[in-house]
């Protein structure tokens, strides 16, 4: 791959290719690199390379002509190497924002050139007249173009083909696959009293990928719901079979609704935990779960109780008046284990005569949301509203989400 980067200041550029990782790669012959110098392609004896704005307004807008000029010399040198023309990306405020999959597309190109802004810009007809794309690093303004078009460069770079060690070393990164990397750890063992995690002590590989992989889901999750929810969307969900030992059947006996009742009651305080007064929560019993559900059945709903091993573990109800799916509460010492996937799953057979059930979640249940997302289920609009300033045992703003299968509404 061939990069050229124009610039006030080439030769900032130039020392950071030519250090650490890219450096190593570049004096291989892995990567060409070419910084060319905007006011050698001025035509004043001042080699100035800005001017006043028309229209008025402060600082200085650098010319078309040196830019375009200087691009016309790259082309013609990747003509002469019988390269193709350049991808031409201006550093610019007003572009589009980068991501790790803008990296992925730029990386594939033969020959790629970045043009660094300067001042309070480039005059817009060079943009116009050459620019593929135009690319923001993100919501902020740098004095120039020079570190974005650098944090460009790194990460295109990176990518080729012999750079980095080992391709795993940017596949298991953030970002790579939509989600945040996992937590990293080295020597020693304890460090000020905090410990390596103890799997990752182990040498069991299975076991460590396992925790690596729930590690950066959490993170994702809590750090960059938004980037969690784009992954959930283009990362479809197949519940496991269900094993031998497991069970949902219809909720008939009393011994029955008591065990779904203790499981409802756990699961709703443990998801209300941060968003209900402790006493609202310390009211919501098995007792008063029971009466819930009860009244519930009442209005048509039947409810199915999941166990393994004979032990309940699990709640799930369905209405076939309405179509709505609803009570799905794994107990918290069976979570992780797929059981809300299968649940979820049986739930909407029950309801084969509504081929596009819905269920509700909080918009801080963000484990929930993520399970409806993957299996299937789309934001349709906003049910109940929380707000601490009209409901006294509300401690957080949150809505209540609508979900609907197979929609393709985005919410």
């Amino acid at each position: 791959m061939r990069i050229d980067i124009v610039t006030l200041f080439p030769e900032l550029c130039d020392s950071f290719l030519s250090a650490s990782i890219l450096g190593r790669a570049r004096s291989k012959g892995l990567f060409e690199a070419h910084c060319h110098q905007i006011r050698d392609y001025t035509q004043n004896k001042q080699r100035q390379t800005d001017d006043y704005p028309y229209g008025g307004g402060c600082g200085m807008v650098l010319y078309a002509q040196p830019i375009a000029d200087c691009l016309r010399a790259v082309q013609a040198q990747c003509a002469e190497q019988g390269r193709g023309k350049p991808h031409i990306v201006f550093l610019t405020a007003g572009g589009r924002p980068y991501d790790q999959s803008t990296a992925r597309r730029l990386a594939a190109c033969d020959s790629l050139t970045l043009v660094c802004g300067h001042y309070e810009g480039i005059d817009e007809r060079v943009i116009e007249a050459f620019a593929d794309e135009e690319i923001s690093i993100g919501d902020y303004v740098l004095t120039g173009g020079e570190l974005a078009s650098l944090v460009v460069a790194d990460s295109v770079l990176r990518l080729q083909p012999g750079v980095l060690a080992e391709e795993q070393g940017f596949q298991e990164e953030s970002h790579w696959d939509g989600l945040l990397e996992y937590p990293q750890y080295t020597r020693p063992e304890v460090w000020e009293g905090r410990a390596v995690p103890p799997v990752l002590l182990t040498g069991d590989h299975k076991k460590i990928a396992a925790w690596r992989a729930r590690q950066s889901h959490a993170r994702t999750m809590a750090r960059r719901p938004d980037l969690y929810e784009a992954w959930c969307r283009t990362h479809p969900l197949t519940p496991g079979r269900w094993k031998r030992s497991e069970r949902a059947e219809l909720i008939r006996t009393e011994a029955a609704w008591d065990a779904a009742a203790a499981i409802y009651a756990a699961g709703w305080q443990q998801l209300c935990a941060g968003v209900c007064t402790p006493e609202y929560i310390a009211a919501h019993t098995p007792q008063v779960m029971k009466q819930q559900l009860l009244a519930d059945r009442a209005a048509g709903w039947a409810f199915y109780l999941h166990s393994t091993a004979g032990v309940p573990d699990a709640l799930v109800g369905v209405c076939h008046k309405t179509g709505e799916i609803g009570r799905l509460y794994v107990d918290p010492a069976a979570q992780g284990q797929g059981i809300g996937a299968k649940l979820l799953a049986f739930a909407r057979k029950k309801l084969a005569e509504h081929p596009q059930p819905h269920l509700y979640a909080l918009d801080t249940n963000r484990r929930a949301i993520a399970l409806y997302l993957r299996m299937g289920y789309r934001p349709a609009g906003v049910g109940c509203v929380y707000d601490p300033a009209v409901d006294p045992n509300a401690t957080v703003f949150c809505r209540e989400i609508k979900f609907i299968y197979g929609t393709k509404n985005s919410g």
